[in-house]
């Protein structure tokens, strides 16, 4: 029961005095807690981003100048993107430490007041949380089964059972998330140092060959010949190279889990080179080959640089990082989740903490499972790696782009740069963008069009959720009642019990329907009365100091709001045993909450379209209790239901 961020009866409106909540560790420690949890998904991209560009949907000859070509904006695409986007610019912009495209549109919604302006950015930040959710379920498919598919490499008889293994494999990961990551996360960032170090290694045994392919590599020229000689070839091979890039958002989303440092050493000093020394090692191997060599090595070039000695142990290791960078997408969908239910656009569902030490390790069964069913559908449907890299890119470059529009709102209007600095930078983030969302937009025919259906989908849940919710509470406002006007005739008229009420109110002004129905029905008021107001800050933490806000409304009514970040659990027993300023101490024994439950009666009342009205009433009557949600002791809830128009 989010209350709006306004003045209200409390007499103010809130200000930001809230500090970050910084990881701690030692440096070194959260490197390698970094490597193994942020850099999976990007980390895995060497296995098919090679390829997929020589050898996917429009293949190109592996000769000198294409090879040359596209390692150069392989390099150029992770200095400009990665690096200079989102480590040394949208990183800068948190929210209290806090990244992602939920925490950015927060951040700019607080900073700007809710200036009409920003209503088409907030919609351009709901989107990108679709888009995310999209990404979540390409990802495991894609990283899983391109993983699996070196099995066949081990053995031919393996060759038949790649979509089973990769189907056991995706079952298992989803079926264990249920136990939280505590366990096994300790081994993440030890397996990712071994695989990216194997990376760089392979690397590094082709590059003896070939040395000074280093140096076409690094050339930006060799990136525009290719442009110069092949044109619009060379454009729709971006829609592949940017898969050498998928998963820069992550770098940005898991920001709070480890902080800005450790993220931009660990990119700079140890995953940057393992991954440049790796896709150059496979351009060094191809171009070491005949030309009908190469053209057969370079429909699995990552597979083939691997010594025969050595071919099983790599291939788990593979896979283990593809597990790796799964968990991590899925960990982040759950994280995203918990933010958008707090921030209003999502009902609420049920949040489970796998951990009693880290608060940020949560598992939702619904997500859990609604994935799960995604991504096994994906990978049953499109069957192999080299299908599934159609669909994948569009999401991760629209999310992209997105960012870039966002940052544009935080470099001009929050951080006040000056044009002759700001217009450079964007436009080259811009133009970057629209080139590989161009691109991408080339593979909708041939499977692109599945995040993007994805995504729309996800986009009109959410904005009618948030659209449904506005709708409903000013509905209940229409009827409401003023709190003075109800204390005085309602206070000496009926009979006072013993106890502690505690009235659930979504507005932090007015008397909840439930308190109204409770006077009507059953005539009677308890001792002391609680009208409760939960509010969701656009910050990840509220000091404990800043909790609670109390006022005395007399004749023993009390409102009182609690406020929480939006990385926050909305504990409310466990918070009220904080207050001291209401009276004595609360005693749950003698504590009743009372919450109102509403039934939506779709109507043809201006606001939503009548099916927009239906799904939001089928989301309401699906969403999580309020009773689960505020972790409500269940002997101690009374509901009480109305029916809502809207």
């Amino acid at each position: 029961m989010v209350g709006p961020q306004a003045a209200d009866d409390f007499g103010h409106s809130e200000q930001d005095h809230h500090e970050s909540h910084a990881p701690k560790g030692s440096l070194l420690a959260l490197c390698v807690g970094t490597v193994g949890v942020v850099f999976g998904d990007i980390g895995t991209s060497p296995i098919y981003a090679f390829r997929e560009t020589f050898a996917g949907h429009h293949p190109i000859t592996p000769d000198p100048m294409h090879i040359n070509g596209v390692l150069s904006l392989v390099f150029w695409s992770m200095m400009i993107v990665v690096t200079f986007k989102y480590v040394f610019t949208i990183m800068k912009a948190d929210n209290k430490g806090e990244g992602g495209s939920l925490a950015l549109l927060a951040l700019i919604n607080r900073q700007t007041a809710g200036a009409k302006w920003t209503a088409p950015f907030v919609m351009l930040g709901v989107f990108a949380t679709a888009l995310f959710y999209g990404d979540s379920m390409i990802t495991p498919a894609m990283s899983i089964l391109s993983a699996a598919e070196g099995l066949k490499y081990v053995n031919q008889g393996f060759s038949d059972w790649i979509l089973p293994i990769s189907v056991v494999i995706i079952g298992a990961l989803f079926a264990f998330q249920s136990r939280g990551t505590a366990k096994v996360g300790a081994w993440f960032g030890p397996i990712m140092l071994v695989y990216f170090a194997t990376l760089s290694g392979l690397g590094i045994m082709h590059l003896t060959k070939m040395p000074l392919i280093i140096l076409d590599v690094i050339n930006p020229l060799n990136a525009f010949y290719f442009f110069y000689v092949d044109g619009f070839r060379a454009f729709v091979a971006m829609g592949t190279v940017v898969l050498a890039v998928t998963g820069a958002e992550a770098l940005y989303a898991d920001m709070g889990h480890f902080g800005r440092r450790p993220i931009k050493f660990s990119w700079l000093f140890f995953v940057l080179p393992a991954l440049m020394l790796n896709y150059m090692g496979q351009g060094a191997m191809i171009l070491s080959m005949t030309p009908e060599e190469a053209q057969m090595a370079i429909r699995d070039p990552f597979f083939l640089m691997v010594p025969d000695i050595l071919s099983t142990p790599v291939i788990i290791l593979t896979i283990l990082a593809a597990i790796i960078a799964s968990q991590a997408v899925i960990s982040g969908a759950f994280s995203l989740t918990q933010q958008a239910i707090q921030l209003g656009f999502i009902p609420r569902l049920s949040i489970l903490h796998t951990s009693e030490k880290a608060a940020g390790q949560i598992y939702i069964p619904a997500i859990n499972w609604g994935l799960a069913v995604m991504v096994l559908l994906l990978v049953l449907f499109f069957q192999s790696s080299s299908n599934l890299a159609a669909a994948y890119g569009i999401a991760v470059t629209g999310a992209m782009f997105i960012d870039t529009c966002l940052i544009a709102v935080v470099l001009v209007s929050l951080w006040k740069w000056p044009k002759w600095k700001a217009i450079p930078i964007l436009a080259l983030f811009f133009i970057v963008d629209f080139a590989y969302f161009g691109a991408n937009l080339l593979k909708v025919p041939s499977g692109g069009w599945v995040p993007l259906v994805i995504g729309l989908v996800i986009f009109t849940l959410l904005t009618t959720w948030s659209r449904g919710r506005a709708l409903m509470r000013e509905r209940m406002a229409e009827s409401t009642m003023p709190m003075e006007i109800f204390i005085k005739s309602a206070a000496n008229s009926a009979t006072r019990v013993p106890g502690t009420a505690i009235f659930m109110a979504s507005a932090a002004s007015g008397v909840p329907s439930a308190l109204l129905h409770n006077i009507k029905h059953n005539r009677i008021l308890h001792e002391r009365v609680i009208i409760l107001t939960v509010q969701i800050e656009d910050v990840p933490f509220v000091e404990t100091g800043d909790r609670i806000i109390c006022k005395d409304l007399g004749e023993g009514f009390y409102r009182v709001k609690m406020r929480f970040g939006f990385l926050e659990e909305t504990n409310v027993p466990a918070t009220l045993d904080l207050v001291d300023l209401c009276g004595p101490k609360f005693d749950m024994m003698h504590t009743s909450f009372f919450l109102s439950r509403q039934t939506l009666i779709a109507s043809k009342i201006p606001g939503m379209a009548i099916w927009r009205e239906k799904i939001f009433a089928w989301m309401l009557r699906n969403a999580a209790n309020a009773m689960e949600f505020f972790k409500l002791p269940s002997n101690r809830v009374v509901e009480l239901g109305s029916q809502v128009e809207i």
